[in-house]
């Protein structure tokens, strides 16, 4: 039996398990093969054949996004849209087959849009060409999902499921456990606050499906015997996802009101170029992006070349983005801007700066 059988099997008896209080164990042990046989799924396979079938992108520029969805929902066209890159777009399916860049310019910063080719159910176990858009979208830094407004919202359903199947874990955190793998002792088990989901038995049972029976686990939150399994396997991908709706054209303001206040949501219309401003308005958001101007002494600021930055980031990532000596070199910097308290602020190198601040290095 392959591992696409042995798959499909375990589906088919989590669907027929009920949820109860005796079954619980059961369905941990599972998931915990579920998650074992689709991690082996995704792994390259060792033989010669698959040279030249990834279509790797050389990441460039100051983030990137990975646009996926269903075939003909719009994607090509709003990478055209964006960005200055042209990429084939008909009324029928697939005319996207392989992966095409482009680079949204926006506030002095270079995104880049990574058109890839649309996922069809059963693109996890390597339908269409689903592993290798999947193998790209878990090297982004968010994920661009393009759903047609006129479609149900199965649509949606299934392509979260077949990323969840990957591995890709969409607008969560990271699960808080502590999980150590220890040479001798047996398992060391212990929380901070009550489980509700879990215990130690589960936990033992999860553990030993992976043949681990040495080891340390600390639960800092009533965390799912699912958050254990992405924690132990430890190949889980966080990315924060934006729900883009297109053909808003198409369907009754009404319903565009209803989708456009449902979370991590934003309704557009690529043919009739509506609400694209704050579709990138959101999108610069979701990145976490942030500018940060540089002053020499005796001189104006340059607002002409901005460095770009992730938010929360200190004076030393910022000396860091200019030359790497300078760290050493740096005696303190000045600040101007709303992370001070008065303009211009002496800070030194653990100062958090914030979006539009202007900073002075001043060298020993």
């Amino acid at each position: 039996m392959g591992i696409l059988e042995k798959i499909s099997e375990i589906e088919k008896e989590i669907a027929r398990t009920q949820k109860n209080k005796a079954t619980e164990y059961h369905l941990g042990l599972l998931k915990a093969k579920l998650a074992k046989y689709r991690s082996q799924l995704l792994e390259p396979s060792k033989k010669g054949g698959d040279k030249g079938e990834g279509f790797d992108v050389l990441k460039s520029g100051d983030a990137r996004v990975a646009l996926i969805g269903f075939p003909s929902v719009g994607k090509s066209t709003l990478l055209s849209t964006l960005t200055h890159t042209h990429s084939e777009a008909a009324s029928y399916e697939f005319t996207t087959l392989t992966c095409i860049p482009g680079v949204i310019e926006y506030r002095g910063a270079n995104i880049q849009l990574l058109d890839l080719p649309g996922i069809i159910e059963g693109a996890a176990q390597g339908k269409g060409r689903g592993r290798q858009v999947i193998a790209v979208a878990r090297t982004a830094d968010l994920v661009l999902m393009m759903l047609d407004a006129t479609k149900p919202y199965v649509h949606r359903q299934l392509l979260e499921k077949e990323l969840e199947s990957v591995g890709i874990r969409l607008n969560k955190n990271k699960p808080n456990i502590y999980f150590k793998v220890k040479k001798g002792g047996g398992l060391s088990f212990n929380s901070t606050c009550q489980l509700t989901k879990v215990d130690e038995k589960m936990v033992q049972m999860i553990l030993h499906e992976y043949k681990i029976f040495n080891a340390e686990v600390l639960f800092r939150e009533d965390a799912t015997a699912d958050d254990l399994i992405d924690v132990i396997l430890a190949n889980r991908v966080y990315l924060p996802c934006l729900y883009v709706y297109n053909k808003i054209d198409q369907i009754s303001i009404q319903e565009v009101d209803r989708i456009a206040r449902q979370p991590h949501s934003v309704v557009v219309s690529c043919n009739m170029k509506l609400n694209l401003d704050f579709l990138l308005e959101t999108l610069w958001e979701y990145l976490s992006l942030i500018r940060v101007y540089t002053k020499k002494p005796g001189q104006p600021p340059d607002f002409d070349d901005g460095l770009i930055l992730r938010r929360g980031v200190t004076i030393e990532h910022v000396c860091h983005a200019i030359h790497r000596s300078l760290v050493a070199q740096l005696k303190y910097a000045l600040v101007w801007g709303t992370s001070t308290k008065y303009s211009p602020q002496r800070v030194g190198l653990s100062h958090t700066v914030l979006d539009e601040d202007v900073v002075q290095l001043i060298k020993k």
